[in-house]
């Protein structure tokens, strides 16, 4: 059980979940600092929200700009979710105060001062337009640039692999020759690897959970609303819904019940789930309408889950099959109880329909990620040599 909370943040300045310096200033005090962060955001998942929270504390007012489909094609390839699809994903994410619509790609010290940003933030890879340039060199070169730490072992590469790789133990099983083909497809280029474009284990962690959690208890007045399922691939269906079951109170703590991977594997087949059931677990938390976690909720929804979280409603998708293989029917408790409720997001997407964009697709994004890497390996020659220059100059010295 993992608690999470709608409102509660860390301190300006610090890492969430670290104590404040004591020579931290109240926020009556002191100007309030405003955060610029910019990205494709595609395929949202659990790094993205990592680096955003990172980003948030460091300052008191993060503002996320999205670039359009159409920069994204010009700079990188295709992306797999539209634009209007990733603006709302960037804004479900609980860290995010106000997103742009339609961010340039080249991060420029115009942008911040439009929107009266102290400086922007990215992670400790590199970004590259069309023509190979670091589109962050105008704001680094004004000391305007901060970095986060990139999360080790989640990317798009990675999922997209993932998705193609039709085994049942593709998350747990990343040293098998099948995955290192695909991996090698999709993260590798004609001539050589990337360091930031790739792919490389994720390893939970207790102190990730707790960064990801807010730990909110439920208040006297909330409404205890409680749904459960998969949550593979986290995407803006599942936002759709949640922000829907949000909405049946005016005081809402949403408990969300994630499935082991077993059990998914058990009830959808093929090789689901995409994800493991940690970086699950981070991917739901990052969601501004999620309260809490359930990591290994049963299958069946339980009288004594229902009575130990005090649930109010039990909520369930539109298009949700409701009966179990065997016929028996996960809902029965709370349908008995009167307090079982249909949802309706007005989103039908899928996580098998983001496999199928991916499978139609695979040929570009195979071409995409290549082409990412080769201008990255360029850079980092570059770099070395000027290093290598550098030292030359110093033993001549």
């Amino acid at each position: 059980m993992i608690k999470n909370g709608l409102h509660q943040m860390s301190t300006p300045g610090t890492d969430a979940g670290t104590q404040p310096g004591a020579t931290a200033c109240s926020p009556e005090k002191r100007r309030s600092i405003r955060v610029w962060c910019d990205g494709c955001y595609d395929m949202v998942h659990y790094g993205h929200s990592n680096q955003l929270r990172q980003a948030k504390a460091m300052g008191d007012y993060l503002i996320v700009g999205v670039h359009t489909d159409g920069e994204i094609s010009k700079h990188k390839g295709p992306p797999v979710f539209t634009q209007a699809e990733r603006y709302k994903m960037v804004r479900a994410i609980k860290w995010v105060d106000e997103i742009v619509e339609g961010a340039p790609y080249v991060t420029t010290l115009e942008t911040l001062d439009k929107y009266n940003c102290d400086f922007c933030v990215h992670g400790d890879d590199i970004t590259l337009t069309v023509d190979g340039k670091d589109t962050y060199e105008e704001v680094k070169m004004s000391g305007r640039y901060r970095e986060c730490k990139r999360t080790q072992g989640v990317s798009t590469t990675d999922l997209v692999g993932r998705m193609l790789l039709m085994t049942k133990a593709h998350h747990s099983n990343m040293g098998h020759s099948d995955y290192q083909q695909h991996t090698d497809n999709f993260g590798k280029g004609p001539k050589g690897h990337s360091p930031w474009t790739g792919v490389s284990q994720f390893l939970q962690t207790s102190q990730k959970i707790i960064q990801f959690a807010s730990g909110q208890e439920p208040q006297p007045g909330d409404t205890i609303i409680y749904v459960a399922g998969a949550f593979d691939l986290f995407h803006i269906g599942h936002v759709d819904f949640l922000e829907a079951v949000s909405k049946l109170s005016d005081k809402p703590y949403v408990i969300v019940g994630l499935h082991f991977d077993q059990e998914v594997n058990r009830y959808k087949g093929k090789n689901y789930p995409i994800m493991n059931v940690h970086e699950r677990t981070l991917s739901v938390l990052a969601c501004r309408y999620v309260s809490e976690v359930v990591i290994g909720a049963p299958y069946a929804v339980t009288r004594e889950l229902l009575e130990h979280f005090k649930v109010d409603h039990v909520c369930h998708g539109k298009t949700e099959v409701h009966s179990d293989k065997d016929g028996s029917d996960p809902y029965a408790e709370p349908r008995r109880r009167g307090i079982l409720h249909t949802v309706d997001s007005m989103n039908s997407l899928t996580t098998d329909d983001i496999v199928q964009r991916i499978i139609k697709n695979r040929l570009l994004f195979e071409a995409r990620n290549q082409k990412k890497e080769a201008k990255e390996i360029a850079v980092i020659q570059a770099m070395k040599r000027r290093e290598e220059a550098k030292e030359r100059s110093k033993a001549v010295l």
